[in-house]
């Protein structure tokens, strides 16, 4: 079950957290991985930890927010898969901390670019290979933020609740195209962001905030990226073919538990 046997899977920000986790599965499950990054250092470091590991992936660099850039870094997947882009996981994103009177409007600019318009023009010129190829899966990242108001993320919270309507809007607008989309919602989970987040917030008391952080979910404690990974391995897969246009909540219980 769960084979990614003969498919390709282009997943961006795959180089750390999420997207890393995300890539490492797929090839563990016959995936051929194409990792999209800015970080060059990054996007190595995961396509050798695949070699490694057996798998099969490639990287290259691309802005996700210039959409002549993901045109040509799509045609170039496309040119080493003989043409196929089986599988879409819009992962890249960037986070902001603030409330509608500290964001700015770079910030809100910057936000747009990457989280909303990134999201769009993957799913643009991605949809379209699908469409002529006669099927494929999208899976966007999305957050709880979408359904619920979280503190001090004004501009981060209105870039996922956008993904969220764009992954129902290509669901419904593609589903006669045999063109899955869905999106993934996680709570809190532990990535090198929330580190980098606490010992520049909170430095000398990056292990109590950290504990502070995890028990304001009702589970306990922050998800791993292996969990959101394993939620993406079957909503990309075969087994999960009947399953579109749905946004899931992997919270631990921060949606209905509270």
């Amino acid at each position: 079950m769960f084979s990614l046997s003969g498919k390709t899977a282009v997943i961006t920000g795959a180089g750390s957290g999420i997207g890393r986790a995300i890539a490492l599965l797929f090839a563990k499950q016959g995936a051929r991985v194409e990792i999209i990054e800015v970080s060059e250092e990054n996007a190595k470091a995961v396509c050798a930890e695949i070699d490694a590991a057996g798998g099969a992936a490639a990287w290259q660099i691309c802005d996700v927010g210039d959409q002549s850039a993901v045109r040509k870094t799509m045609d170039a997947v496309a040119g080493r898969s003989g043409g196929k882009i089986d599988i879409l996981v819009n992962n890249a994103g960037i986070a902001h901390i603030g409330t509608v009177l500290n964001t700015t409007e770079d910030d809100m600019d910057r936000l747009y670019r990457i989280n909303i318009k990134g999201v769009y023009n993957c799913m643009h010129v991605a949809v379209a290979r699908m469409v002529e190829q006669g099927g494929g899966v999208i899976l966007n990242m999305s957050s709880i933020a979408s359904s619920i108001g979280l503190p001090d993320r004004f501009a981060y919270s209105m870039t996922k609740g956008a993904v969220e309507i764009m992954t129902l809007s290509v669901a419904k607008d593609f589903i006669k195209h045999d063109v899955r989309c869905n999106c993934i919602c996680p709570a809190r989970v532990h990535t090198p962001f929330v580190d980098g987040y606490l010992a520049k917030t909170y430095p000398g008391r990056e292990a109590e905030m950290f504990e502070k952080l995890s028990q304001a979910q009702p589970i306990g404690r922050m998800a791993q990226p292996d969990e959101v990974a394993t939620l993406a391995l079957y909503l990309c897969s075969d087994e999960a073919s009947f399953v579109t246009g749905c946004a899931y909540p992997i919270d631990g219980g921060a949606l209905n538990l509270r």
